[in-house]
C-alpha cells in the first residue's frame, strides 16, 4: 500500500534533474568496451578525481553508497600489477530489489557496480553494465520502467563524475 508512493517519490528524488543533465555523456566520450553489455563514459578529470566525483554524484542523487573497492590495492597484496581501478558499488534498495523479485540471480549484478579505470594511456573510464543487457541476461521481461529508471539515473551520475 504505502510502497508504491514510496518508490515513486523516491524515483523523482533520483531523478529530479532535468532531461539534457541526465544524458551519459556528449557522444564522443561514450565507448565500446572490450566486453559485452558494458557502457563506458570517459571522464575528463584525473582518476582520483573522477572517483571523488562519483562519490559525490551518487550522494546528491541521494542513492545509497555501498563501498569503493580499490583493486589496485587487491593487486598489491597479492604482489601483482594492475593500473588503476576502482569499483564504487551503489543502489537504491525500493528499485534494486524489484530486480531480485523478478530474479534472484540478478543480485550478481545488484547493487550497481560502477568501475573507474585509469588506462594506459592516462584516459579515465567509468564503466557500468548496461540495464537492457542486465533485463536480457536475467530474462526479466516484467520491468522495463524500472530499468529504463535505473539506466537514466546511473547515466547521470556518470555523466556528473565525467564531466
Amino acid at each position: 500500500m504505502f510502497a508504491r508512493p514510496i518508490l515513486l517519490a523516491i524515483a523523482l528524488a533520483i531523478t529530479g534533474t532535468p532531461a539534457e543533465a541526465r544524458q551519459a555523456a556528449p557522444t564522443s566520450s561514450v565507448k565500446q568496451s572490450n566486453a559485452d553489455g558494458v557502457v563506458r563514459v570517459r571522464s575528463s578529470h584525473g582518476f582520483d578525481e573522477t572517483v571523488d566525483r562519483l562519490k559525490a554524484a551518487i550522494a546528491a542523487k541521494g542513492v545509497r553508497f555501498f563501498d569503493a573497492l580499490d583493486q589496485q590495492a587487491l593487486g598489491k597484496e597479492a604482489n601483482l600489477t594492475i593500473g588503476k581501478s576502482v569499483i564504487v558499488r551503489f543502489g537504491n534498495p525500493p528499485l534494486g530489489v524489484q530486480f531480485l523479485q523478478a530474479n534472484r540471480y540478478a543480485g550478481l549484478d545488484w547493487p550497481v557496480r560502477m568501475l573507474v579505470v585509469e588506462e594506459a594511456d592516462g584516459s579515465v573510464w567509468l564503466a557500468w553494465t548496461d540495464f537492457a543487457f542486465m533485463a536480457k541476461r536475467y530474462r526479466i521481461t516484467t520491468q522495463d520502467a524500472q530499468f529504463k529508471m535505473a539506466a537514466e539515473v546511473a547515466g547521470a551520475i556518470a555523466a556528473d563524475a565525467a564531466n
